[in-house]
């Protein structure tokens, strides 16, 4: 990784790992974590708001009165609408979506909670779902948060990544095998 990859990811975890102990200090970390995903949303689904975050062109104060009419319609916490004043002032906002992704994954390790990966071949029902993440969760003896993908070149079976454990069911993979011991033959 390059230098500037270091500063960021080291900058991004810094004003992240801020926001945790200041949620926690001020037990405002439910209601934080909500605000992140709400505002994670809109990043998302606001090409203006993006714009605004990403583009060094807006003047501080510009962004600062975004942020502010953003957090007063969100009814945001004081402290949140502060660390968000705070990145602005700082210009730092370039760096909130990172910085989100930072803190919601401090937030879910607080928790205990492990991130799983999910694809499967057909299309699961919700009921499917939870029952792979009731079983994981069981297996590995922790709240298991699944990320679920619909992929249908797999052609049958399902893959599950927890961490850095895979399960393979999947016909595409078979067929991959199949073939790579077939050349090596």
């Amino acid at each position: 990784m390059n230098s500037k990859g270091d500063f960021s990811e080291m900058t991004t975890g810094r004003y992240a790992l801020a926001l945790f102990e200041l949620g926690q200090e001020n037990s405002e970390l439910n209601e934080m974590e909500v605000e992140s995903k709400s505002l994670q949303d809109l990043l998302k689904k606001s090409s203006e708001f993006m714009s605004l975050v990403k583009d060094p062109t807006y003047k501080r104060n510009e962004q600062l009165e975004a942020i502010k009419l953003i957090s007063s319609r969100f009814k945001f916490t004081n402290t949140f609408s502060k660390f968000l004043s705070l990145l602005c002032f700082k210009r730092r906002l370039f760096f909130l979506e990172k910085i989100l992704n930072n803190f919601l994954q401090l937030v879910s390790k607080s928790r205990g909670e492990i991130k799983a990966k999910l694809s499967s071949s057909k299309e699961l029902s919700q009921v499917e779902i939870e029952n792979i993440q009731k079983q994981l969760s069981e297996n590995f003896t922790s709240k298991i948060i699944l990320d679920y993908k619909y992929d249908p070149t797999l052609i049958g079976g399902l893959i599950i990544q927890v961490g850095s454990i895979m399960i393979d069911t999947s016909i595409k993979n078979r067929l991959k095998r199949l073939e790579k011991s077939m050349i090596e033959a």
